[in-house]
């Protein structure tokens, strides 16, 4: 008998399913050691060693197993494929004491698909673990332990107690912060355009643009006042002109390639909107169950049988121009992506989500994988583009170059299988030297907008961008700062909180390499340079932990903890002494004074945040700013009047932001 280990028991079922049966499949329910909870775990002066222990969740099931391995003629560890599949192979390893028993054979096997052909062929091509991938998953898990069990003391010592910091979510949390600051020193710009309606001999319209005025070109923002964009609709208005020049090509967009973790998490995010951590629980449902290949990947590559595949349901279900550029080679997206590894893509091309056995926001995501993987061996869209020039001149003399641009699809290529927005916009058969005249200007005004709060799917981005974390790291890393409430998420946007400000004011004042950009991005590739074996993960750990325990120790002498207690007159209902404000992960809060003899703590209800404005409904009151408290719009902020209910103004939107005058309100043409 033979026993084949893999990690979750949907996976040994489905593996189980595949073999005969002189094989035995089990499941390790995960880790089976890991560093000790209530200590450090890592000998800092004695090269790094670490203890291990065995959790007590994970002792039946060591037992269980070791009693399996005793029997077996051979042991398979089948784990994931990544780092932390060989780490827990390993672990397996010196856990169950696979030795084993004399005689036996340890094997290890490793496959992107959990399909029959893919098991088998891994069967047939045992390796030995790759310690380098081990040492690798080790360093990263003693530095994160070195951070958060070192850093995290500081901080209940200096801001509050239960507040952690961590060395890739911390630089989430600045990212956040970073653009919130941002968002609050931005000053509105005011800038015009102007709408302009050309029209022939024949009546026939088409809206154009002003390119040039006198010989210079009009910029984006070019016009930032009423009175200027008035003057040039009125100057415009009735002009005639002629087309100058008409230039007519194809241009083509080419299709996206497959998914690769990230790509799939900002893309679920987009359209399905899907928390990144939701989206990873699904995926791996899928493909434990076989319906997909393994889903933490950074790469690019398509195996040949999958682009085979992809171009024959193409040929055969939508005919042979849609297969024609199939197959497409796509290439890596970074010097660490793993050539050996694959990009995400359905097991089974022909099987559609109503065809699989999965949950149906499960089947949602597998559509996304299928749909984006055929889209990618697909020809590209091709567009017919059109712009015309027209020289104008205006009632005071000036001269105009305005422009009509006209877009339309002539083969929708990748995108009947992957939508992507795209306007068309025909233009009337135009000729040149063709006379034209303007038939309507309407100024509209404008305003410059902040740059956006980040959202599942451009906070991944941004990570990615920076070279922050690596696949298996952003849905953990993004669902820790909102359970350490350092952000919260409102209408799918993150906005920092107070605590999540005053914990990245500190680390970034104090522990700069911690959240720093650069150094995290650095730290990430030398950890993939442990994994390459091009260097040894203790010499990494010592680079870092040196420098960064040296002013850990002169920052407890110099830091002053942070005053976060506010006096107040409200008497505790308990003792009778004073309450005081205090700042905990979830915000303010009462609390006795007389704390610890006393813990009398209450909710704290927070004065109305006033913004400035009176209430422009009742003009008595003044606008304030709310949080919806309960339903599914809770977090919410909302505007209203103070005097409510006696005023019932309430506003989604901003009222400090400047709203657009209306066309017929601008000085031009009604």
């Amino acid at each position: 008998m033979k026993l084949v280990i893999v990690e979750s028991p949907t996976k040994a079922k489905t593996i189980a399913g595949f073999l005969g049966k002189e094989y035995i499949v089990e499941s390790s329910y995960g880790h089976v050691r890991d560093l000790p909870k209530s200590k450090l775990g890592v000998d800092t002066e004695h090269n790094f060693e670490v203890q291990y222990l065995i959790p007590k969740k994970a002792s039946p099931v060591v037992k269980k197993l070791k009693k399996e391995a005793s029997k077996a003629e051979a042991i398979i560890l089948a784990t994931d494929e990544d780092r932390e599949g060989e780490a827990i192979s390993w672990h397996l390893k010196e856990a169950l004491g696979l030795l084993a028993p004399e005689g036996s054979e340890i094997e290890r096997i490793v496959f992107h698909e959990i399909t029959e052909t893919a098991i088998k062929a891994a069967l047939a091509h045992p390796r030995a673990l790759d310690m380098h991938l081990v040492d690798a998953q080790q360093a990263r898990r003693v530095l994160d332990r070195l951070v958060g069990y070192k850093l995290s003391p500081f901080l209940w010592k200096k801001v509050s107690g239960g507040l952690s910091a961590g060395r890739v979510q911390s630089v989430a949390v600045r990212l956040i912060a970073e653009r919130e600051a941002e968002i609050k020193a931005f000053t509105p710009e005011e800038y015009w355009t102007i709408g302009l309606l050309a029209a022939k001999e024949n009546s026939e319209t088409f809206e154009v643009n002003i390119h040039e005025i006198d010989g210079k070109p009009l910029e984006k923002m070019g016009i930032t006042e009423k009175t200027a964009a008035a003057a040039i609709a009125d100057d415009l208005l009735g002009a005639t002109g002629h087309i100058r020049s008409i230039e007519k090509k194809e241009v083509y967009k080419n299709p996206p390639a497959p998914f690769i973790t990230s790509t799939l998490q900002q893309e679920a995010a987009k359209r399905l909107r899907f928390s990144s951590k939701k989206t990873m629980m699904l995926a791996q449902r899928l493909y434990e169950n076989g319906h997909i290949t393994y889903m933490r990947t950074d790469s690019v590559n398509l195996s040949e049988e999958s682009l085979r595949a992809a171009k024959a349901w193409l040929t055969e279900q939508l005919g042979a121009r849609y297969g024609a550029d199939a197959p497409r080679i796509f290439k890596k997206k970074s010097r660490l992506a793993q050539e050996a590894h694959e990009a995400i893509r359905p097991t089974e091309v022909m099987r559609a989500g109503e065809a699989i056995n999965a949950e149906p926001d499960a089947k949602k995501v597998y559509e996304l994988i299928r749909n984006r993987f055929l889209a990618s061996q697909m020809p590209k869209a091709v567009f017919n583009a059109t712009r015309a020039e027209m020289e104008m001149k205006g009632k005071s003399g000036k001269r105009y170059v305005l422009a009509a641009n006209g877009n339309t699809l002539l083969f929708d290529g990748f995108t009947r299988m992957w939508r992507v927005k795209f306007e068309e916009k025909e233009l009337p058969e135009l000729k040149e030297n063709e006379p034209v005249h303007i038939q309507g200007a309407e100024p509209a005004q404008h305003f410059t907008e902040p740059p956006p709060r980040y959202n599942e799917a451009s906070i991944i981005k941004a990570l990615e961008k920076f070279g922050i974390g690596r696949p298996s790291t952003y849905a953990p890393t993004i669902s820790t700062i909102q359970t350490r409430n350092y952000v919260e998420k409102q209408n799918g946007r993150f906005f920092l909180t107070e605590i999540g400000g005053i914990v990245n004011k500190m680390l970034t004042e104090h522990f700069p390499q911690i959240v720093d950009i650069d150094f995290t991005a650095k730290m990430e590739e030398e950890l993939d340079e442990v994994a390459e074996g091009k260097m040894k993960w203790q010499d990494v750990i010592r680079e870092f932990y040196g420098p960064f325990n040296e002013n850990l120790t002169k920052k407890y002498e110099e830091v002053k903890k942070e005053e976060i207690t506010e006096t107040t007159d409200e008497i505790c209902d308990k003792c009778g002494r004073p309450m005081v404000v205090k700042r905990g992960r979830f915000g303010k809060f009462l609390a006795c004074s007389g704390y610890p003899e006393c813990k009398n703590t209450k909710n704290l209800k927070e004065a109305p945040k006033l913004i400035g404005l009176k209430c422009p409904k009742c003009s008595e009151g003044d606008v304030i700013e709310r949080k919806v408290m309960r339903g599914r719009a809770r977090g919410k902020i909302f505007w209203g009047c103070s005097r409510y209910p006696a005023c019932d103004y309430a506003s989604w939107t901003d009222p400090r932001v400047p709203v657009p005058v209306p066309a017929n309100e601008t000085g031009g043409t009604p």
